[in-house]
């Protein structure tokens, strides 16, 4: 299994390149950032910097969306890095929650995320695509040039779009039980688009906070540092919920239950601990949907997603303890796994 590293794009930049150095050496394979223009720093001008003072780290945006840059922008960017770095970029992509939101404007439709998954990746590769009408190729681009693209998901239309197009999964939460729920629906329908279904690379990506023991007072106040999760996670769970009602059948009553008491959500505070619009979020949900306690217990976590068909668990450090934790998996999880 693959451990990643999310962090966002919070100046100073020269900090967030100083931590996935600190990954890289701890034998994290991934570094990947938020990508919100209005809430965070530009990510792409960032991802130069890491990709420059790194060796082997795979980068990219957990996750970008189709309108917030328009699609040869994207593809440029990703391209010019992985000719300057050599194809050492991911495009975590999804429909856009608080890029789109913040600016005023809907999320896409899954029509045009499937869309712009497919001209950003034939434009980056170095093939002829469709955007907005026209045909366009980026001339400079190498043979061999490789851009996966890995899309987030939640909702049954979300999950088979997956299946049938992208390279990879990312599902942002580390529940076992969501986990093969939703795993198994991409592969159904990577199958079913007469794809071999294990070549979707499957991401989960959940805070995780690693405890000195077991002690009721860390584990409590790990739980604190996780909570905004399951709030951000929420967002995405009302939109299914207005979308397919409370018990359609078509997503799991585990993941609506918990949001009945949920009453808003401001995206000052997204992705952030200590977030006021997540006090609805009980203990139970941040101990299902993160990873928190001592090196065991992440471990015991970890094998059961990786049980479930998970190649890579990327640990959002958006708590107190964001280097101890890069430690602590560098020095007791990581060489167990």
């Amino acid at each position: 299994m693959d451990i990643g590293l999310v962090l966002q794009t919070d100046p100073p930049a020269r900090l967030l390149v100083e931590r996935m150095q600190r990954a890289e050496r701890a034998g994290f394979t991934h570094g990947w950032t938020f990508d919100s223009a209005v809430l965070w720093q530009e990510p792409f001008v960032i991802y130069s910097q890491i990709l420059a003072q790194t060796e082997r780290l795979t980068v990219g945006p957990m996750v970008t969306n189709p309108g917030t840059r328009t699609w040869e922008v994207t593809a440029s960017l990703f391209a010019t890095l992985n000719d300057m770095f050599g194809n050492r970029t991911v495009c975590g992509i999804g429909r856009g929650d608080s890029a789109m939101r913040v600016a005023g404007r809907r999320p896409a439709t899954l029509d045009r995320l499937s869309a712009a998954m497919h001209a950003i990746k034939e434009l980056a590769e170095g093939r002829e695509a469709e955007v907005d009408g026209t045909a366009l190729r980026i001339p400079w681009v190498k043979p061999g040039a490789a851009l996966p693209i890995w899309m987030g998901a939640y909702g049954p239309k979300a999950l088979a779009l997956t299946g049938r197009q992208a390279d990879g999964f990312i599902l942002q939460l580390a529940d076992p039980f969501l986990t093969e729920w939703m795993v198994k629906a991409v592969r159904d329908a990577a199958v079913a688009a007469g794809r071999d279904p294990s070549d979707v690379t499957i991401c989960v990506a959940a805070p995780a906070y690693v405890t000195e023991d077991d002690s009721p007072e860390a584990l409590a106040h790990a739980r604190e540092q996780c909570r905004w999760f399951g709030g951000m996670v929420g967002n995405h769970v009302a939109d299914l919920v207005s979308r397919y009602g409370e018990h359609s059948g078509l997503v799991p009553d585990a993941l609506t239950d918990y949001i009945k008491a949920r009453q808003g959500y401001d995206y000052s505070h997204h992705g952030r601990a200590g977030n006021p619009d997540t006090a609805f979020v009980p203990d139970e949900i941040v101990d299902r949907f993160c990873i928190i306690g001592p090196p065991g217990a992440q471990l015991a976590k970890l094998e059961q997603l990786r049980s479930l068909g998970v190649d890579q668990f990327a640990v959002y450090a958006m708590h107190d303890a964001v280097e101890s934790t890069i430690d602590a998996y560098g020095s007791a999880v990581i060489p167990a796994l």
